[in-house]
């Protein structure tokens, strides 16, 4: 068994791979991200390609990236992952691994793309608990992050460069995920048992584009 995770860079991926570890210990062998290569920054979660860089290297795992040109449509994304996972087959990858949480169409998806290839999917978080309890065990385990990204539809833009701790999961109004799942927030991981140490990481611009709030974070 060889597994292939997929990385967002967010606190999911992030307690994922942490749960993982524990489960196969000896398996994990790369981190896989997607790219705005018009950007150089993780796709919806619009990290800077370095904080990227430097939490793969304190998971001791190699970083392997699948840039996607902007735009992007479906049918262009599938083709160049089903090259990605040509070539991770290729390597001796058997799995990947995936952090969902409990959207039932996404995983359809990832396990209909994904049969036949050579790489079969893990959900290792996938409905554990609920996802108040879930948010309140990547706290209580270590896990810090910050809000990267917020959807103003669902939730205030304030939200976007906060910091993922028991106040932010208080202030989060009825209706909003406490893990974001929902597409309300995404995060950027920089501390926990899943890094060797943590990343200082500080937050610069907030911006508006496309529809989302974005928090640009740098390098501290």
């Amino acid at each position: 068994m060889k597994i292939l995770v997929s990385w967002s860079t967010g606190k999911d991926s992030a307690w994922m791979l942490h749960t993982l570890r524990r489960q196969q210990p000896d398996a994990v062998g790369g981190l896989l991200t997607t790219t705005n290569e018009a950007f150089d920054r993780v796709a919806m979660h619009a990290v800077r390609r370095e904080l990227l860089q430097a939490q793969a290297d304190a998971t001791g795992l190699p970083l392997h990236v699948v840039p996607l040109p902007w735009p992007c449509s479906n049918e262009h994304y599938e083709q160049l992952m089903k090259t990605a996972v040509e070539g991770f087959v290729t390597a001796g990858f058997t799995h990947v691994a995936f952090g969902d949480l409990f959207l039932e169409d996404v995983r359809r998806y990832r396990e209909e793309r994904l049969a036949g290839s050579g790489l079969e999917p893990l959900f290792p978080i996938w409905k554990t608990k609920p996802t108040a309890d879930l948010a309140q065990d990547m706290l209580e385990g270590g896990l810090r992050a910050t809000l990267t990204c917020v959807n103003p539809k669902q939730l205030d833009r304030s939200f976007a460069g906060r910091a993922f701790d028991s106040s932010l999961l208080a202030d989060l109004p009825a209706g909003v995920d406490p893990c974001g799942e929902n597409g309300e927030f995404h995060s950027f991981a920089h501390t926990g048992p899943m890094f060797n140490h943590p990343l200082a990481v500080r937050v610069g611009d907030i911006v508006d584009r496309d529809g989302f709030v974005f928090a640009d974070l740098l390098p501290a």
